[in-house]
């Protein structure tokens, strides 16, 4: 999760400095925003299939308040560390607020490899991880959701025990959950619909039709699938995808140059997102290393994957002909890597408001659970779109009156409005 030397904690808190300066946010402000507001780090002992008892670790962190409860994921990955952690709850903060939805930024993970655990071994893991937090979150104060190899069951079995404990019918406690059980349509859509309706956006300013375009995405889960789906209905054709192989512990990029077969290509893909290499290479693509997909002549790049993939590194591969990097992960381009896009005037849309579309969707549902009506697929999208287009719009024009690098305008606005919030509350 975090290479060598790198801290996306401190990353994190780098980008918060270099715009609190330019927004002139006094002392107070800059140490109230800079670090969060609370965490909570436990045990998490767990009776394996053979008998034996394993203790995980877990965290929660809630970064900010002030505008609303703390929304952010729970993500189960071997290399999960308290400071990604504390990052992306920094950058959910940021993310609730460029897209202007009444929440706050919070994340959550459990250092574990459900690659290596039973159905049964995770259950347990997301009850106990209730158990440990069930007087710090529920529906009006932490709500959490789905992140990386955790799904709607994980969720479903996580709400389930929240209601137990606090012997209540709570469906808003937590998103992301089945459909049916309090979930909502379009939310798997969501997070990768939401990247390619800001990607159609800065095509049009642009002026470059998305049929004229092509594609290569880093990653092939949830919100690569449905990006390149949505990319490919607007007529986009994506040449390489990369993926992370469980059996090798390594990454490596599908290449085919006249556009990827995307159903096919889903037939050998297992449900972490992994596509059989044999199987791949069967069907005619070329089977290169992990960072091909950043190198190839194309006009749009979307690393869709973890933090930290485009860095000093790693930067100067990347073709001259890109003209768009749509971050679909969270914190994939390191500020030394932002410099050279932005010098090389690269068209950059920052992931806290390229990949949104996600903790939107999450607002949307836990809108629907506390209403207790839901909303057909079509109505959920169309609320999706018109809020992701007028996020952009919105960065967008702000990047042009000040002449703003698209990510710094991004975070002028979401830090300008939760420090707002928080000198409204009296808080600073």
């Amino acid at each position: 999760m975090e290479k060598q030397g790198f801290n996306p904690f401190a990353m994190a808190q780098a980008q918060f400095d270099n715009i609190a300066d330019e927004l002139g946010l006094d002392a107070a402000t800059k140490d109230l925003l800079r670090n969060p507001m609370r965490e909570y780090h436990f045990n998490i002992p767990i009776r394996m299939d053979d008998g034996t008892v394993k203790v995980f670790r877990g965290f929660r962190v809630q970064h900010n308040d002030a505008r609303g409860p703390g929304k952010g994921g729970i993500r189960f990955h071997p290399q999960e560390t308290i400071d990604t952690v504390r990052a992306l709850s920094m950058w959910m903060t940021w993310k609730c607020a460029v897209v202007d939805i009444p929440l706050g930024g919070s994340k959550g993970g459990v250092v574990c490899d459900p690659h290596h655990l039973s159905m049964r071994e995770q259950e347990q893991i997301c009850r106990v991880w209730v158990r440990q937090l069930a007087k710090n979150v529920g529906p009006i104060s932490d709500v959490p959701a789905p992140d990386v190899m955790t799904s709607a069951q994980h969720m479903l079995w996580m709400l389930d025990e929240f209601e137990a404990i606090h012997g209540s019918k709570l469906p808003g406690f937590i998103t992301g959950k089945p459909v049916g059980m309090g979930g909502s349509l379009g939310r798997t859509e969501a997070t990768g619909y939401g990247v390619i309706f800001t990607v159609r956006e800065a095509l049009k300013s642009l002026g470059i039709r998305p049929e004229d375009t092509t594609a290569s995405v880093q990653g092939f889960g949830n919100v690569a699938q449905y990006a390149i789906r949505l990319y490919e209905q607007l007529g986009g054709k994506v040449k390489c995808v990369s993926c992370w192989d469980q059996e090798d512990q390594a990454s490596y990029s599908f290449k085919k140059d006249d556009g990827i077969e995307f159903d096919k290509l889903l037939e050998i893909t297992d449900r972490f997102g992994g596509i059989d290499k044999g199987k791949a290479k069967e069907l005619g693509y070329e089977i290169l290393g992990a960072d091909a997909w950043l190198e190839q002549d194309v006009d749009i790049l979307i690393p869709a994957a973890l933090e930290n993939q485009i860095n000093a590194g790693n930067v100067d591969k990347i073709h001259r002909n890109v003209k768009i990097v749509a971050e679909g992960a969270n914190g994939p381009t390191t500020p030394d890597a932002d410099k050279v896009l932005e010098e090389r005037k690269i068209f950059v849309i920052p992931d806290f408001l390229a990949n949104a579309g996600g903790v939107t969707c999450s607002y949307f549902e836990q809108v629907q659970c506390n209403m207790n009506y839901f909303w057909e697929k079509d109505e959920v999208l169309g609320k999706l779109d018109l809020k992701m287009t007028s996020a952009f719009n919105s960065v967008m024009e702000l990047s042009l009156k000040r002449k703003l690098f698209m990510r710094d305008a991004a975070y002028h606005i979401a830090i300008g409005r939760v420090a707002q919030a928080c000198h409204d509350r009296g808080w600073v």
